[in-house]
Formats: structure tokens, C-alpha cells, sequence
């Protein structure tokens, strides 16, 4: 369980830095779990792998413009913080930068002070809680004077803000897109129900849990941040009932499912924050396949599609779309796992 075993190289040239102007166009690598066999295609084509009465889970969270550049109003030095959750109210756990400069009861100003946050504590690992504070409507607000939390390794400048959002995004929630999402259009999904596979939507808003970097050595120290979930009673029930197989898009689709039949050992319609950690060993009750993206070295996410199929299938995996010159990370190609 050496963090090193999920290391591999990638040629910076294969990491998206903007998406396609078709989502659907996507490449798609189709890999047996057990086998290893793998197939190339198009994600398009992904109607042709599911059968009438499959189920598609699909992340229905929405990215707030969550990332905000102001300056502390005492000594005007600039601060970045990216909005993670809402802890209660106007209360957020955010991620600071330089936390070092920031103090309880400092204050930042943001928009000529349109929008102020005045930190109340400060925690490990640049996390700081804050309090918003504003008048009118927050999210109307953060559209105004936010920018979508791209990830770092994405240098540039997103023209359509829209294009980080997946078509069916609904509940607002998220600091980053659940990306295996990204690729569907409103065509595709149309074409996808008309074949008699079911749509079922789950929420998840991804955070902190989801793209923070493992520091330990062992995998097994890990400990993940919890990210706020719901599974409605109508999705419980449609997979309760499921009589196709359970197709997860998304890691952040997968980890609610699993959250909730570890805990329930069925489908309940429920909510709260899971810090559910999938690695290899990793039993899975919830799901027979899985539609995602291509993932960072080293990263929880990684772990758990080797825990899914095998460490050796994902890195072959991984090593073939290299060779083949498949684009990585969260504007990059898919995999279906299945």
C-alpha cells in the first residue's frame, strides 16, 4: 500500500488545458475489470455498451464560482480563498492562501468590499473557517465577483465558464465539476433513456476530499475531508429495483452509493457527509461498473479505479492511453470500467 505503486509519468503535453467543442467527442477507452482487455472508441458510442434496463448514476452538483481574490482590509495584502462548504448559514470552510497571513478577526474584502469574510478559525493544511459577510443574494454575488476553482495543472483561461459544468448540474454545492459527467450532451443522455436505460441522480458536492493530495506513505493513513451528499427516496427505490447493471459516473457518483449501502446494506433515501475512502480491497456492494476520467499520479482517485478493477489493469490502462495519445485530468478523455 505504497503510495509510489500509483505513480506514473505523464508528457505534460497530455494534459487538457481546454475542452472540446463537442463534449461527446471525447475518446473513450473501454476496459473489461477482470480482463484488462481494452477497447478504443469515442465517448459518444457509450450507448452502445449499455443494455435496456442499466442504470446510469450520474452527480447532479453544481460549481459555484468559488474561487475569490481579495485583500486583507487592514493591510491590504492579497488574499485567495476558494470556497470548499458551507459549514451553516453564512459560515464556509475554505482553503486560504498564504493562510500565514491570515489571523482570527482578520477581514477580507472582496469587490470593494461588495462581499467581506472575516476568519473565526484557523486549521491545519491552509483550511480556515469563515464568516460571509454581505447583503442580498450570496450566489448572486459570487457569480459577480468568483471565478470557477479550476485545478492548477489547467493554465488556461476558461472562455465559457459554462463548459465546467456538466449539462444536467442542478444543486448548487460543489468547489470542483464531478468531470466524468462533462462529457455527456443533452442529446446523448436524450438517446441513452431512449434505449431503456434509466437515469438516476445523486448529489455530491465535491470538496476538499476529492483533489487533496495523499502526503503519507501508506495509503491506509489517509484520512479523506467529508463532502455533503443526498440520495432522494426516488433513487433508492429505481436502485433498489434495479434489474440491468449500476453504471457510476463519476468517482464522486460512486462514493455515494458505496457510502450508503456500507452503511445501509441496501439503497436509503438519506443524507450527510461522507469521508468514505475507496482503495484496493475495497469491497464494492453499489456498483458494477464505472464511467471516468483519467486520473493524477498518486491521487485518491486513482486508487480507488484500481480498486475497482486491478493496479496492474489501471496502470496498463493508463500506459496504453499514453501510447495513444489520449488527453488526461479533468478536460481530458474517459474510461468506461466495466
Amino acid at each position: 500500500m505504497n503510495i509510489e505503486e500509483y505513480n506514473y509519468d505523464l508528457p505534460p503535453h497530455l494534459i487538457a488545458q481546454t475542452p472540446l467543442k463537442n463534449r461527446s467527442d471525447s475518446k473513450l477507452l473501454v476496459m473489461d475489470k477482470k480482463s484488462g482487455k481494452l477497447k478504443e472508441d469515442v465517448f459518444k458510442n457509450i450507448i452502445d455498451y449499455l443494455n435496456p434496463e442499466d442504470i446510469l448514476v450520474l452527480n447532479d452538483t453544481k460549481v459555484i464560482p468559488a474561487r475569490l481574490i481579495g485583500e486583507k482590509t487592514d493591510t491590504h495584502a492579497v488574499i485567495e480563498l476558494l470556497l470548499l462548504k458551507n459549514i451553516e448559514g453564512d459560515t464556509w470552510e475554505c482553503l486560504s492562501r498564504p493562510q500565514k497571513r491570515l489571523h482570527v478577526g482578520t477581514i477580507i474584502s472582496f469587490g470593494n468590499g461588495e462581499l467581506k469574510a472575516e476568519v473565526t478559525e484557523k486549521k491545519d493544511e491552509g483550511i480556515v473557517i469563515v464568516k460571509l459577510l454581505y447583503e442580498g443574494i450570496l450566489m448572486e454575488i459570487l457569480e459577480r465577483l468568483g471565478t470557477m476553482p479550476l485545478p492548477p495543472y489547467i493554465h488556461e483561461k476558461l472562455s465559457d465558464q459554462s463548459r465546467y459544468q456538466t449539462v444536467y448540474a442542478k444543486n448548487i454545492g460543489s468547489a470542483a465539476a464531478p468531470t466524468a459527467g462533462l462529457h455527456f450532451t443533452k442529446e446523448l443522455l436524450e438517446q441513452i433513456k431512449a434505449k431503456g436505460v434509466t437515469l438516476v441522480y445523486v448529489t455530491l458536492h465535491v470538496g476538499l476530499g476529492t483533489f487533496r493530495p495523499v502526503e503519507v506513505t501508506d495509503i491506509t493513513k489517509h484520512h479523506m475531508h467529508s463532502e455533503y451528499y443526498v440520495l432522494t427516496k426516488e433513487a433508492a427505490d429505481t436502485l433498489n429495483n434495479a434489474k440491468g447493471k449500476i453504471y457510476a459516473v463519476g468517482t464522486t457518483s460512486t462514493r455515494v452509493l458505496e457510502t450508503v449501502r456500507h452503511k445501509y446494506d441496501k439503497f436509503m433515501p438519506c443524507s450527510g457527509n461522507t469521508d468514505i475512502f475507496i482503495y484496493p480491497g475495497f469491497e464494492f456492494k453499489a456498483i458494477d461498473g464505472l464511467i471516468t476520467n483519467f486520473h493524477l499520479p498518486k491521487s485518491t482517485l486513482l486508487m480507488l479505479v484500481s480498486a475497482l478493477s486491478t493496479k496492474e489493469n489501471i496502470l496498463n490502462a493508463y500506459d496504453y492511453a499514453i501510447k495513444h495519445n489520449f488527453k488526461f485530468f479533468s478536460f481530458g478523455d474517459a474510461m468506461f470500467i466495466k
